[in-house]
């Protein structure tokens, strides 16, 4: 028998409230919704008789948002679940590789369980999709691919996930490429490399290379660009390039991006159109010491953008909470988006463009056939949650509740419509 249940008292989005002409506020409304078989398949409005011949789950008020994704971490490097250090200071990102080289083997706890540490705090934070990469490099070989695989195993009924084979050594720097080859081969989907200009020291070559191993593995793409200004701009006009040679349009990422960011505005309006055109995507972490893509140009372009956490609690940075709702709420205040419609749709850079409302407000998720992948969020709209970082009392994936609780609230939440 297929798993169904009823949400009941689940709080919707409905629209946005105007007056002469300006959004004041969020319309929402109770919505019963029948879960079945991991998916939406009815939804009723508060009033309206419901059938009581399936179980229930009382969301009493709740705010109900698409579940979020975790667009870039490093389960493989994070130091969660073990003892707390702060970092090594280094002179630079060669230094560092040499460093974590060096730290990681001494740790006590494994790979495998310090992933799972992380997951468990992703997963309450409201990410039910992880895209995490995995260090490739010839003194670590498939280890960390292999430990990360069994922490996402041990998960997968709670979470999706997406594996980067990720030569952060440089992939011509380090010699990586037979293994990230080996790795593809052995679970990991996507293809990763770094700063083919000052790491591999041969934009083309690295990049054509990266292609190479993309394309013979039917794998996506996600490149990390640290480099600033037109040494940065001249890289994404490259890649993009090869992405539409090999046909790869929709299947590359280039994380940070920074250099986007270092040029005039019409520059990056015009690298905008250049990225769209390919198909590239953007994902950042939303930094506050450097530059960041002007994520505001990118949108309006028609560049899918989405936000990660990057590194957390690791010898990279001892910071980072794994809260993507926490990192949607600093993008809003970078780029000082300040108003009801403006917060509210920031949530589309967390949930893979999925918002309740759109910018005219009409409702368009959730809808019948939606999986049942949700937050349900102490907020009484999107704007707030965003905003304010709202409580998350419970996470739900694909019909079932994997973090959290509704029969264990700490207080009854209001729930005038």
């Amino acid at each position: 028998m297929d798993h169904i249940f009823w949400l009941k008292n689940a709080r919707l989005e409905c629209g946005f409230q105007k007056e002469d002409g300006r959004v004041t506020g969020t319309i929402t409304g109770l919505f019963h919704l029948l879960i079945e078989d991991g998916r939406i398949s009815r939804m009723v409005k508060d009033g309206e008789p419901v059938p009581n011949d399936v179980p229930v789950e009382d969301a009493k008020g709740l705010l109900v948002l698409p579940s979020f994704i975790e667009k870039h971490v490093h389960l493989d490097k994070t130091l969660m679940g073990d003892v707390w250090r702060a970092c090594t200071p280094s002179s630079g990102v060669i230094e560092r590789f040499e460093n974590e080289k060096k730290v990681l083997p001494t740790i006590a706890t494994s790979t495998r369980k310090r992933a799972e540490s992380l997951l468990e705090v992703l997963l309450a934070s409201g990410s039910a999709h992880v895209r995490t990469h995995v260090d490739i490099y010839p003194e670590v070989g498939l280890q960390n691919l292999e430990q990360v695989q069994q922490a996402l195993g041990t998960y997968s009924n709670r979470l999706s996930s997406e594996i980067v084979a990720f030569a952060q050594h440089g992939l011509l720097r380090s010699n990586s490429v037979k293994l990230v080859r080996e790795a593809l081969r052995n679970g990991a989907g996507i293809v990763g490399a770094v700063d083919p200009a000052t790491i591999d020291l041969d934009i083309e070559a690295s990049l054509v290379q990266m292609m190479e191993l993309a394309v013979e593995a039917n794998a996506d793409v996600d490149l990390h660009l640290h480099d600033p200004g037109h040494l940065g701009t001249f890289t994404m006009k490259r890649l993009a390039a090869l992405t539409k040679q090999a046909g790869w349009e929709g299947r590359v990422a280039i994380s940070h991006a920074f250099g986007i960011g270092d040029v005039s505005k019409a520059e990056a309006y015009d690298l905008a159109d250049i990225l769209r055109d390919a198909g590239v995507s953007i994902v950042t972490s939303v930094p506050i010491n450097r530059q960041m893509p002007p994520v505001d140009v990118l949108h309006e372009r028609g560049v899918e953008v989405a936000v990660g956490n990057d590194n957390i609690f690791d010898v990279w940075s001892p910071l980072g909470n794994g809260d993507i709702l926490e990192r949607a709420g600093r993008l809003a205040e970078r780029f000082k988006w300040v108003d009801e419609v403006s917060l509210a749709q920031t949530l589309r850079y967390i949930t893979g463009g999925k918002t309740p409302l759109d910018e005219q407000g009409n409702q368009v998720w959730p809808k019948v056939g939606d999986a049942a992948s949700l937050v349900l969020v102490d907020a009484s709209c999107s704007a707030e949650a965003v905003a304010r970082r709202s409580e998350r009392r419970a996470v739900m994936y694909n019909g079932n509740i994997v973090s959290g609780s509704l029969s264990k609230q700490k207080r009854p939440i209001d729930v005038k419509g």
